[in-house]
């Protein structure tokens, strides 16, 4: 499940590695979340993110996991911290 996200202006580092260390200690405690990534683009890359500051990437068993992800209360965490620092975001759930 790829997603993409604007950081809101003033955003600090502190913040983002707060929002980092809540998405990576949903892994183990969020039945079906098998590993979590979230960086900024690739420096030679970032001109073509479109102005989005940074891609999250959540791998899940299967499909059926989204659902238990989505209301799991560590990703309810996530959630509100995601909604602090972001001004938009863009998900994209897919199977692969």
């Amino acid at each position: 499940m790829p997603v993409l996200l604007k950081l809101k202006p003033g955003v600090t580092p502190a913040q983002i590695d707060e929002f980092k260390k809540a998405c990576k200690a949903m892994v183990g405690q969020v039945p079906g979340l098998r590993e979590i990534h979230n960086n900024p683009p690739v420096a030679m890359t970032a001109s073509r993110a479109k102005g989005y500051d940074m891609g999250l990437l959540a791998i899940l068993e299967k499909p059926d996991d989204l659902s238990v992800y989505a209301e799991h209360p560590s990703h309810q965490v996530v959630k509100n911290l995601r909604e602090e620092i972001c001004e938009d975001g863009l998900a994209y759930d897919m199977e692969f």
